[in-house]
Order: C-alpha cells, then sequence, then structure tokens
C-alpha cells in the first residue's frame, strides 16, 4: 500500500486557518466553528486511511473551474462540504483538499438551482 497524503490548498487551506484561529480564540468547543473544525480533521483522517472515502463526483459534473481529473465530496457538520482530489505516482497517493464550503455555495460551484 502506498503512503496517502493529504493537503489542504488554496480556499480549503484559508478556511481551515481561519477556523482555527477562530477555535484556538474561543473556549467554547460547541460553537459551529468548533464543530466544523473537529469535522474536517475527522474527515481528512479517514480520507487519509482510503483516498476513495467520499462520494465520486461524475466527471460530466466536475466544475470546469475546478480543472481536476477527479472530484470526491465529503459531507461535514452542518451541511458543509469538503472537495477533494486524487493524484498519485508510483510512490505515494496525495489527496488535495481543493474547497471547503457551504452547503449554498456548494449548490452554486455545482450548478446546482433551487426549485
Amino acid at each position: 500500500m502506498k503512503p496517502v497524503r493529504v493537503v489542504l490548498i488554496g480556499q480549503a487551506r484559508e478556511e481551515y486557518e481561519r477556523l482555527n484561529i477562530i477555535v484556538g480564540e474561543n473556549p467554547d468547543n460547541n460553537i459551529p466553528e468548533a464543530q466544523l473544525f473537529r469535522s474536517i480533521k475527522n474527515k481528512t483522517s479517514l480520507i487519509k486511511q482510503n483516498p476513495f472515502y467520499g462520494d465520486n463526483i461524475k466527471k460530466r459534473s466536475i466544475p470546469s473551474g475546478l480543472d481536476v481529473e477527479n472530484l470526491w465530496r465529503v459531507e461535514l457538520t452542518n451541511y458543509w462540504r469538503l472537495l477533494y482530489t486524487v493524484r498519485g505516482d508510483e510512490i505515494e497517493i496525495i489527496c488535495f483538499v481543493l474547497r471547503i464550503i457551504d452547503h449554498k455555495t456548494y449548490d452554486s460551484l455545482m450548478g446546482y438551482r433551487k426549485k
């Protein structure tokens, strides 16, 4: 089995760092930001154990702006979503976390409309 790394990049890294600051400054572990932060840590741990843990997004449904060949979605607490892509070579597998977004932003990114 190849080693697996999970790397947060771009918007996902910014959101994670923002949450880390909020959680560090607030002693209440039950605030929504703390719950989301724990959820992200838990899910990235699961992705590290199994790179294909999330729900696979069909190729035709991948937003062109993401510029990836595969996309996986993981549901987080409070209806947030984590989007990642899996890349690998002979040595290792790297899961790049691209976005950590709320449900409304996810729907907009994926082109879903309200009914």
